[in-house]
């Protein structure tokens, strides 16, 4: 049996989300002088079947979305809460510190974003 090398394998990181605008947009500037901006997209998530089919359940997924670029910065400050929005990015994992604790997340930063 022949192994295959990891360096023979292209990397991927690729996400494309189409949802609605949960959180609106917030901008603020880093202590480097970069400006981001941040907002939270809704995506309806395909549901498996129930063991009570009379008790239906919406899921969805809460996703953070970060804007580096000036496009795509100055298209999530036109959106608005209840906007349908289409989102294609990396996804990436952000570290930072909560006073004495350093903490993790995930979020999608953004390299094109479009209303819908």
């Amino acid at each position: 049996m022949q192994t295959r090398s990891t360096e023979s394998v292209p990397a991927v990181n690729e996400v494309r989300l189409v949802g609605r605008v949960s959180g609106g947009p917030e901008e603020r500037v880093m202590p480097s002088g970069d400006v981001l901006v941040s907002l939270r997209l809704v995506v309806p998530r395909e549901l498996t079947k129930r063991a009570d089919p009379d008790r239906p359940t919406v899921a969805v997924d809460t996703i953070d979305v970060a804007c580096w670029s000036a496009s795509t910065r100055r298209v999530a400050l036109r959106l608005k809460v209840g906007d349908s929005a289409e989102v294609a990015g990396a996804l990436r994992r952000r570290f930072y510190r909560a006073g004495a604790v350093a903490l993790s997340r995930y979020e999608v930063e953004a390299q094109k974003l479009s209303r819908r």
